[in-house]
């Protein structure tokens, strides 16, 4: 589960870029939150490669 919390804490940090963005038109917090979302999607990546790897091993 730690791999969840990982998930939710980089959500979780980039709530206040997400409001400064759309909220208030900060550019500089969208940048931020460009970066943030690839991070994530990078983290998701890893996360199914390491649960197919174990759902594998399994079988």
């Amino acid at each position: 589960m730690s791999r969840f919390s990982e998930v939710k804490d980089l959500i979780l940090s980039l709530e206040g870029d997400f409001e400064k963005f759309y909220e208030k038109g900060n550019q500089a917090a969208g940048t931020r939150v460009r970066g943030g979302m690839q991070a994530l999607k990078t983290l998701a990546q890893e996360i199914r490669t390491e649960v197919q790897n174990l759902k594998n091993e399994t079988k």
